[in-house]
């Protein structure tokens, strides 16, 4: 059951954070082989600073709680859930005829 919940794949805003992530890095790289070579230390600095910028947007926008991704139910509240229904088709099982259909009229309407 946990296994075949919805949010099993990151969020579309998560994976583009992710990506984001993975190109400044690269551009950093880039940027100090650059160096390296014997770039403009002054050029570079205003590149390695638009990037690590571009970068914690992308850290702080992976940290952020995505609003429109459901919440996963853990492995305990899952078993507490299925314990719960389980006595549920007991009471069910067990109940007068006329009170397990107002369960029913009761349940179909809300």
């Amino acid at each position: 059951m946990a296994d075949a919940q919805l949010g099993n794949q990151p969020s579309p805003a998560i994976a583009a954070a992710r990506a984001t992530i993975a190109e400044c890095d690269a551009k950093l790289e880039r940027y100090r082989a650059a160096l390296d070579a014997g770039a403009d230390p002054s050029v570079v600095r205003s590149w390695i600073a638009q990037t690590q910028a571009e970068r914690t947007r992308a850290e702080t926008d992976l940290h952020t709680p995505d609003s429109a991704a459901p919440r996963r139910m853990t492995h305990a509240e899952i078993a507490t859930l299925v314990r719960a229904l389980g006595d549920i088709v007991t009471v069910l099982r067990d109940a007068d005829p006329a009170d397990e259909a107002e369960v029913y009229r009761s349940s179909a309407c809300g």
